[in-house]
């Protein structure tokens, strides 16, 4: 029999982090733990809030099922017996964790990949032009920034950013604040200004809009894309798909979601809800098959769990198995 335990964290954010949805002050998160007696391995997840997810129904859903995790689940049972979010999420890598530690095994070692080092996006939320550009300066020296726009006009936000960091990529994600017209007016100015790609732009509903519309950027879908049963779907209005963990319940739909839309020509972003290194680390993962990645979370924050990932300059090393997996 295994002992789950389910407990919340905050993560005091260095400054209020706003998008188009709101603001946030804190990272709230939850931690997944099955322990054998011996070996503990842990999960954690932000959840979905666009999905109405809340740290008090994560947690009722991972105590919903206590009995079925105690008495042995597979990761692959997991997957019928929970819906995608952020508490399958917390139970998957918590599994995952717990399986490494048992065998003796990293994670690198249970899938058979080589891990290197990678690069992430360093994300610059909504503020004033002055606090922006200052925050860009602040961090010009990550080759990519990830700007938040939908509101009010990017070209305005985007020449901030550009003053502060003249040498960094951006990337840019609207959050659904935007439609088609939109697009159409902003983004050959963002594209002059050195904006590589565009997340999510518009809501889900009206993705289908997309499917005349000529982008002189590359389109991400973020909040349009959660498994893999999304796909199909996508095909023709997006060349890109974000993954986050918290959407597809846990890096095993994860690694079956790449996989498929690799294999669909799609190009991978892994993104983030944030959150500590806990739940950064299975991103990491993913990240190894990425084009764009964005695991910024702990930047953002005050403090950091223990055995924390290393940044520096935009790179992000590979992870301590102490941490996880």
């Amino acid at each position: 029999m295994y002992k789950v335990t389910v407990q919340p964290k905050s993560w005091k954010l260095k400054k209020p982090f706003k998008i188009s949805r709101g603001v946030q002050y804190d990272a709230e998160v939850i931690w997944c733990e099955i322990s054998d007696g011996e070996h503990s391995g842990r999960g954690e997840a932000a959840g979905v809030t666009y999905g109405k997810e809340t740290l008090e129904s994560i947690t009722a859903e991972v105590e919903n099922i206590a009995g079925q995790i105690a008495d042995g689940i597979s990761r692959e049972a997991l997957l019928e017996l929970m819906p995608a979010g952020g508490a399958r999420n917390a139970v998957d890598c918590a599994l995952w964790d717990l399986e490494a530690k048992q065998s003796g095994k990293t994670v690198w070692e249970m899938i058979g990949w080589q891990p290197q080092p990678v690069t992430t996006v360093y994300t610059v939320g909504m503020d004033d032009l002055d606090k922006i550009q200052s925050d860009a300066a602040a961090h010009s020296d990550c080759p990519i920034l990830k700007v938040k726009v939908g509101i009010g006009d990017p070209i305005e936000q985007l020449t901030a950013i550009r003053t502060g960091a003249p040498q960094s990529s951006i990337v840019v994600d609207a959050n659904q604040g935007w439609d088609v017209a939109d697009l159409e007016r902003y983004s050959e100015g963002l594209k002059a200004l050195g904006v590589t790609m565009i997340e999510q732009p518009m809501l889900v509903a009206d993705d289908e809009a997309l499917r005349n519309y000529d982008s002189p950027l590359p389109l991400c879908a973020d909040e349009s894309c959660s498994t893999t049963a999304d796909l199909e779907r996508l095909a023709g209005l997006y060349s890109m798909v974000n993954i986050k963990l918290d959407k597809t319940g846990g890096l095993t739909e994860a690694l079956a979601l790449a996989e498929q839309a690799l294999a669909m020509g799609f190009d991978l972003m892994v993104g983030n809800m944030l959150g500590s290194s806990l739940g950064m680390a299975p991103a990491f993962v993913i990240a190894q098959k990425c084009k764009v990645v964005d695991i910024d979370g702990p930047l953002l924050q005050k403090e950091d769990c223990d055995n924390a990932m290393h940044y520096e300059h935009g790179l992000v090393s590979v992870f301590d198995p102490k941490l996880w997996g």
